[in-house]
């Protein structure tokens, strides 16, 4: 598994994973929209549920400002499909991130602390904004659940990116 991270700038080659309900989830590579790409730890994290029902609230301002959205875990297509009947989730929902995927995205890898925690590694936290040329233009990792970036911030900061044409930064 590779351990570098990706940097900004470049282009996230296109990756796909299975997407709940059908089909496949695919970011990277070219698109006609900027992509909001968010890597969750799983169903066994709770605050990932507190992150993502926001997302899922502000789903209506990401497709005005211009974005797709699209959310994966390492999880099973049960453990996704038991989330989404829980929680109501509406955005594109993929399941069955590898580890070689994970290395490829950078994101911190995880051995669950118990088997009542989940059955399998699982990525840290992770959001990327893709350009509409697959370009990477924002990186944000975690090593754990607690530190994420604040969606409304983070949507008002890419309106001003994207309005003002700003490039990638912290490319070096």
């Amino acid at each position: 598994m590779p351990t570098s991270k990706p940097v900004a700038g470049s282009i996230l080659a296109p990756m796909s994973f299975p997407k709940l309900g059908g089909g496949e989830l695919s970011v990277g590579g070219e698109n006609d929209k900027w992509t909001l790409f968010i890597v969750y730890r799983g169903k066994h994290c709770g605050r990932c549920k507190k992150y993502l029902k926001i997302l899922n609230d502000m789903r209506s301002d990401w497709a005005d400002a211009g974005f797709d959205v699209a959310v994966v875990s390492a999880d099973t297509e049960a453990k996704a499909q038991a989330d989404v009947a829980e929680f109501g989730w509406e955005f594109d929902l993929g399941y069955g991130l590898t580890e070689e995927q994970m290395g490829i995205l950078g994101v911190y890898v995880s051995d669950p602390l118990s088997p009542t925690e989940t059955d399998r590694r699982f990525a840290e936290p992770g959001v990327f904004v893709l350009r509409p040329d697959g370009s990477i233009l924002l990186i944000s990792i975690s090593n754990g659940p607690s530190a994420r970036p604040d969606l409304v911030e983070l949507l008002d900061g890419m309106i001003f990116t994207i309005k003002n044409d700003r490039p990638p930064r912290g490319t070096a």
